[in-house]
This record gives C-alpha cells, sequence and structure tokens, in this order.
C-alpha cells in the first residue's frame, strides 16, 4: 500500500493562524509545520537557497508561534528568579538574555530570549513547550506574590542577514544602528507600534520585530518585503543549516526537560551563588555539579555522502566496536559551506571529547561520527555582534 498522504492531516480551529499568515501564504510557502499550536511555514524555496540567502543578503521569517510569556506585577523579578538559575538582577531594563527555564530536578522546560521590559516585568520567547501551564502552576506554590502571568499576542517577526542593518535603517533611520547585541528598544515602523531586538535564531545580524498590534501582519510583512528589496531579501523559514554551524540547539529536539543546562554545556546560564529559595532549581544544578554530568550533547561531525535532509528522527549511537546504544543524533544536516555533514550527539561523558567516533544509524545508512568542538562556525560569536 502507497505510504499515508501526510498532507490529509486534519487542520482545525484549534491550531492557530500567525498575524503573518495571509502575507506568508502569497509567498508560496512549501512547507508548514505546527508549533505551539500555530501554524509555522518553515520554507519558501530549497533549504541551501534560504542558507545562501541568509549569508549573503537579508531574511525575513515568521516566528509568531515563539509565544511570549510575560512576568509582572510588584513581585515579578522574585517569580522570573524562580524560573530560572541566570541571575537576572544582571539583566538592566532595556536589556535581553539567553537563559534556561529549569524545574526543581534541574531540568531544562524550555530556553527562550529573556527580555527585561520593566523593573519588574519579563517577557520571555517560548519553544514550543508548556511554560505558560508551568509558570502558572509555580505560582500556586507562592500564592503571597503578587505576580501576573500570560500569554502576549505579540507575533515577532525575524530580519536577520548581513544586509539586514542596511533595510532596518532604511525603515527606522540610523538612530537604530546604536542598538547593542541582545538589547531592545519601542518604535513605530509606519506608525506600526513594534518592539525591535537585536536577537535571532541564525548566529547572523539580525533583529527579531514584535508587533505590538497583531492586526497590522499583513502591512508589516509587506513593508519588510518593500524595503528589503534592494537588498535582495527573500522570505525563509529557519534555517537549521546555519543554526547547527552557529551552536544553537532546538528544545525539542535537542535537549527536553530531562537534560540539565550542565550536560548541554550551558553551565554560563547558571548563577551558582543565588540562594536556595531565590531560584526553583539552583540546589539541583549545585548537587549535579558536585556529582559531576554522566554525558553530554556534543558536536560531531558525520562521514559519508552529504545527507539530504534535516534527520526527522533522533538517530541511535553506539561505540564503534558495537554493544548497546549509548546516546542518539539529535540533529544532523549538510552544510555546504562546510562541505561537511555536521550534527549534535548525546555521548556518555567518556566519549565527549574532541576526536572521540562513535557509530550512528542514519536514516541514509550508517555513518561514523567525530565528535568536534561547537559551535561549528565563529566560536567567539563575532558575526551577530557586529
Amino acid at each position: 500500500m502507497p505510504p499515508f498522504d501526510m498532507s490529509l492531516v486534519q487542520r482545525g480551529a484549534r491550531n492557530r493562524r500567525t498575524p503573518y499568515y495571509e502575507a506568508t501564504q502569497r509567498c508560496s510557502p512549501k512547507g508548514f509545520t505546527v508549533y505551539n499550536h500555530m501554524y509555522f511555514p518553515i520554507r519558501f524555496d530549497t533549504f541551501e537557497a534560504e542558507f545562501e540567502a541568509l549569508l549573503n543578503d537579508v531574511t525575513i521569517w515568521d516566528v509568531a508561534v515563539e509565544r511570549c510569556l510575560e512576568i509582572s506585577g510588584p513581585d515579578g523579578f522574585r517569580f522570573a528568579q524562580l524560573l530560572t538559575p541566570r541571575n537576572l538582577s544582571k539583566c538592566a531594563v532595556g536589556q535581553g538574555k539567553y537563559v534556561a527555564i529549569c524545574d526543581s530536578d534541574g531540568g531544562v522546560i524550555s530556553d527562550p530570549v529573556m527580555t527585561r521590559m520593566e523593573e519588574n516585568t519579563f517577557w520571555f520567547a517560548l519553544a514550543s513547550s508548556d511554560v505558560l501551564l508551568f509558570a502558572r502552576g509555580l505560582k500556586n506554590a507562592y500564592p503571597h506574590l503578587n505576580v501576573t502571568i500570560r500569554e502576549l499576542d505579540v507575533a515577532p517577526l525575524q530580519v536577520q542577514g548581513p544586509k539586514s542593518k542596511l533595510l532596518m535603517r532604511d525603515l527606522l533611520g540610523p538612530g537604530l544602528l546604536e542598538l547593542k547585541y541582545y538589547w531592545w528598544t519601542r518604535t513605530e515602523i509606519r506608525g506600526v507600534p513594534v518592539v525591535i531586538t537585536r536577537t535571532g535564531w541564525t548566529s547572523e545580524v539580525g533583529y527579531e520585530i514584535y508587533l505590538l498590534d497583531p492586526s497590522k501582519g499583513t502591512e508589516i510583512w509587506e513593508t519588510l518585503l518593500e524595503a528589503g528589496r534592494p537588498y535582495g531579501v527573500k522570505p525563509t523559514g529557519p534555517s537549521d543549516i546555519r543554526r547547527i554551524e552557529g551552536g544553537i540547539l532546538n528544545w525539542g529536539a535537542d535537549m527536553t526537560y530531562e537534560n540539565n543546562p550542565l550536560e548541554l554545556g550551558l553551565e554560563r546560564l547558571v548563577h551558582f551563588g543565588l540562594p536556595e529559595d531565590a531560584c526553583i532549581s539552583i540546589a539541583a544544578l549545585r548537587r549535579i555539579k558536585a556529582e559531576g554530568v554522566r554525558r553530554r550533547l556534543v558536536g560531531a561531525e558525520f562521514d559519508g555522502e552529504p545527507f539530504p535532509g534535516l534527520n526527522s528522527v533522533k538517530w541511535p549511537a553506539y561505540r564503534t566496536n558495537g554493544g548497546e546504544q549509548i546516546g542518539k543524533v539529535t540533529s544532523a544536516i549538510y552544510s555546504p559551506r562546510l562541505k561537511k555533514n555536521i550534527g549534535y550527539c548525546w555521548v556518555p561523558i567518556d566519549l565527549a571529547k574532541d576526536g572521540a567516533m562513535v557509530r550512528v544509524e542514519s536514516e541514509w545508512g550508517r555513518r561514523t561520527g567525530t565528535v568536534t568542538p561547537r559551535p561549528f562556525v565563529d566560536p567567539d560569536k563575532r558575526i551577530p555582534v557586529s
């Protein structure tokens, strides 16, 4: 019998459309996924063509599926700090940070970009996860805290690539170029109120536009296409090639709540000096550090012919001399720039060293993976900061 036609998968009102949906439809998307119960266009051209556009010109893509959790109220700071082991007192109003939201066992619930909007107001741009429910549940354990928890419909949209600065300058003036990496500002694009951040999921120069009036999605999308035309603007989906080259992780694929920041190589997101009553995960993370981790997520290069796409399942990994499964490959793709298959693999701690090798059963046959430092490109992150 022929395989099931996935285009027949039921679509209904419980899956929401983003404010940019109608505009993106005019650009002929070639694939969608469902992310946070919303339709998410994943590509408009080949992955390779979109990768080249990101490296050389400017791309725009709809990431309104990254739902925004807002923590506010008189005790907003204290409650936000309960969620993450990163020291939020080091984040100024107007600044953003990459953070891990962790449970009391140290497991990562999500790894959002957080922006401090006011002294006691924080936005968390969420991966496809259940952080809203997690935060609301946590509030029940701290009924004395005066805090408001809600999901904002602020519809982020990414403008990424080396010419993104030119596009944004033309729209908002040269003053915007002074916005520093991981900082934000409030402004308007042709009368539409927005928040602009110097962030992105690409490891390239870029911005994210948070649309404060979701009824203006089509207007903003068309404005960006018009302003970006001199710079070769291209609508795209997320570039898994570039995000893996840059060492960016994808929650749900590369990690789940079964993993902690230390295993992931994200110890920089943990401030071990936080008081135990300040953050629900800090005691567990201190214990994990003292005991030592038993596995790590490492970068790896894989031999053989170029992978024809991004892996659709997690591949089992084994020691090269056989035996039981000892890990799994979470993300893997071919990098045209590096001319190598690259990705991430969970391995036991004795194999978490450069040059160690594993055997992998991929969708495209048996491969050998060699542990390699990550990120694979621009380890000092000079590109996005520039």
